[in-house]
């Protein structure tokens, strides 16, 4: 007990020593931790008996889990031990799949009901979403691996599963360490592929002939480490307190639009910084491996959760989709959105998908207004997209070498400012704090995205009639 408080202690003083959180410092190291299992995992048990390694990666994933939550992480081995039993049971049918999903998001709301307070908690929850997620995903793959291959997407056959998988198979799913505490998702087919010596074509167990993984590890985990830094610096200056600030409200509209922008990014590199250590980790494991490019180079960005050219390059609301926390949207659009064309309708299953997202994260107000907000901003870049690239005046102006860069840079000060509008209620949460930074800048984002459809046949008739018109014979 004394060396275990002891231990406490010198992560807390260290916390303190930074200006951060004891446990966001004790998440970092914990991920962190990742490298030297990696190293171990690469020297002793890469491509030898999946048993020996299933039992690796549980005790590590177990002892991490532990070290930050302590005995809250009994909660993700009820989710485990109850949907394999689920499983078991109801075999690869639509009620395993119903019963799975409305078990695991009824336990994690639990969570979220008797742990959340009006602050960012790093408590048992936080792994258990990213679990969440992963138990459902493995229902639903049990529940294609049954069902006829012609009605099947090409997704879905690759990461389908025609036998239930072992419970050592499923608890190795479950706590591999290098995405137990915050992901990324992959599906159990990559887990069994990689441990099974399937994932990466060589089988040679001898070191020379280990995969290429440990260049593009250090290069992740080098860009994790910036992103962090830049992070922690930003922090000082745009702070959430900042934003509460009478600095900051007593400035002018057109600056603290700007400062808002700032801020949001900022918070989006925390995230970055994070995903890029995780990929890092997966990387080092070998798990990220994704087939060979056309030189015949291994791709090792199978694990990947952030595209880093097209987030810092985005001009649109849709690159930023695109390419942030990749793998959870592309697990929402294959286990929900494209599961959801029944509706007949793809703004419909993208409201639902939205909506799930939101109750995913939890009760907080503010995380159904910052997918509110990205519903409208969407529908509005889908919306004036069309009609903008039919001008064939605007076109030929943007065309020029200086109507590019006048285009970039007014699509920069777009994504800038109304991505600050878009994560306020996301990165502050409580109703008050949110709030009082939308009065401060006039509520304008609501403004323009929620009277973009009223406005919208005016706004079109200008922009048409602005286009070159072909003459009438």
């Amino acid at each position: 007990m004394n060396a275990e408080t002891q231990a406490g202690g010198g992560v807390a003083q260290l916390a303190r020593a930074m200006g951060a959180s004891e446990p966001a410092l004790r998440l970092i190291i914990s991920i962190s931790l990742g490298f030297p299992l990696a190293y171990l995992h690469r020297r002793t048990l890469y491509g030898k008996t999946p048993l020996h390694q299933h039992v690796f990666f549980i005790l590590s994933g177990v002892f991490l889990g532990i070290w930050n939550f302590g005995w809250d992480m009994s909660h993700s081995a009820i989710s485990l031990c109850t949907t394999y039993l689920i499983l078991l049971v109801l075999g690869s049918s639509k009620l395993a799949v119903a019963v799975t999903f409305i078990f695991n998001m009824s336990h994690l709301l639990y969570g979220y009901w008797t742990t959340s307070t009006e602050v960012y908690d790093i408590k048992w929850t936080m792994p258990h979403c990213v679990l969440t997620l992963r138990l459902i995903g493995l229902s639903w793959n049990y529940y294609d691996g049954n069902r006829d291959e012609k009605y099947l997407s090409g997704y879905q056959k690759n990461v389908s599963l025609k036998q239930l998988p072992s419970f050592l198979e499923c608890a190795g799913f479950t706590y591999f360490p290098g995405a137990f505490l915050v992901g990324p998702q992959f599906s159990m087919r990559r887990y069994l592929d990689y441990v099974n010596g399937e994932l990466i074509e060589s089988k040679s167990t001898e070191p020379e002939a280990l995969p290429d993984n440990i260049v593009p590890a250090i290069k992740r985990t080098a860009l994790a480490f910036i992103y962090l830094l830049i992070y922690l610096v930003g922090a000082i200056y745009v702070s959430d307190e900042f934003l509460l600030s009478d600095d900051f409200g007593n400035s002018n509209f057109f600056k603290k639009v700007f400062l808002l922008g700032l801020w949001a990014r900022v918070c989006l590199y925390k995230y970055i910084g994070c995903w890029l250590l995780t990929e890092g980790v997966c990387t080092t494991f070998a798990l990220s491996y994704n087939g060979r490019d056309e030189n015949g180079q291994s791709k090792w960005d199978g694990c990947a959760n952030v595209d880093l050219f097209t987030f810092e390059n985005a001009t649109t609301f849709n690159h930023y989709i695109q390419s942030f926390n990749m793998n959870s949207n592309q697990w929402f659009a294959e286990y929900i959105y494209k599961r959801l064309k029944y509706l007949g309708s793809r703004n419909a299953s993208q409201f639902f998908t939205l909506l799930f997202i939101a109750v995913w994260h939890g009760f907080h107000f503010g995380y159904y207004l910052t997918f509110f907000n990205e519903f409208i901003i969407m529908h509005f870049e889908k919306d004036i997209t069309p009609v903008l690239r039919k001008n064939d005046k605007l076109q030929a102006m943007v065309a020029t070498p200086h109507g590019k860069v006048i285009a970039w840079s007014i699509q920069k000060i777009y994504t800038l400012i109304f991505m600050g509008h878009a994560f306020v209620p996301f990165g502050l949460l409580s109703y008050s704090h949110y709030m009082h930074v939308y009065s401060s800048v006039y509520y304008f984002g609501f403004l323009v995205f929620c009277g973009y459809p009223f406005a919208a046949p005016y706004v079109k008739r200008i922009i048409r009639g602005s286009a070159t018109r072909p003459h009438s014979e």
